[in-house]
C-alpha cells in the first residue's frame, strides 16, 4: 500500500476495525517514511451486475440509483434510512448471488416490492405507481386490491395508519 502524500510503500496499520456494516475493514495507517496516517477500506469485490432495461439498453447496477428511487417511494412514510439502507444490501446481496450476471430491471423491480411489502404498504404502492407505470386511478385501486386480498390470505390484522384504530375496508 503506498502512502498517499509521499507514495513510500512501507507503513505500519495503526487500528483495524469492521466498518459498512461488517462488509469491508477499515484500516488507519501511518507511513514509516513522511509518518503521515491515512485510511484504507478493504472490501469484497464484487463481480459486476449488468441490468437490462425497459428498452433493451444495459447499464451497470447502480446501488445508489436504486437507493434514491426507494428513498423517493418512502419520503414522509417514517421509514428511516438504516432500514432503506438495508434494503438495498439485501438486494444486493441477492443478485450477487445468482449464478447470472444480467438482471432484467423488471426482476430488481419485484424484488424491491417484495421488501418494501412488508415495510410500508404507502411506500410498496409509490413505488408500483412508478415502477408499473401507472396510468390512473385504476391501476391504483386494482393494486390495493390485490394488497388488501392478499393480506385477508395471510391472516394479518388490517394495517394499522394512525397507531390507533385499523383502517376503514377499501371500496372500489
Amino acid at each position: 500500500m503506498q502512502c498517499p502524500f509521499c507514495q513510500h510503500a512501507s507503513n505500519r496499520v495503526l487500528e483495524s476495525r469492521s466498518a459498512e456494516a461488517g462488509r469491508s475493514i477499515r484500516r488507519r495507517r501511518q507511513c514509516l517514511k513522511c509518518e503521515c496516517r491515512f485510511t484504507t477500506y478493504e472490501r469484497i469485490e464484487y463481480v459486476p451486475v449488468t441490468v437490462i432495461k425497459r428498452n433493451s439498453s444495459r447499464e451497470l447496477f447502480n446501488r445508489s440509483k436504486l437507493l434514491r428511487g426507494i428513498v423517493r417511494a418512502c419520503e414522509k412514510t417514517g421509514l428511516d434510512a438504516a432500514k432503506l439502507e438495508t434494503l438495498v444490501d439485501n438486494i444486493e446481496m441477492e443478485l450477487q448471488q445468482r449464478s447470472t450476471r444480467e438482471i432484467t430491471s423488471a426482476d430488481i423491480g419485484e424484488l424491491v416490492l417484495q421488501q418494501l411489502r412488508s415495510l410500508n404498504e404507502v411506500a410498496y404502492v409509490r413505488f408500483a405507481s412508478v415502477y408499473r407505470q401507472f396510468t390512473g386511478i385504476r391501476d391504483f385501486a386494482d393494486t390495493l386490491t390485490h394488497l388488501q386480498e392478499s393480506e385477508e390470505k395471510v391472516g394479518s390484522p388490517p394495517y394499522v395508519s394512525n397507531g390507533n384504530r385499523p383502517s376503514s375496508t377499501l371500496t372500489v
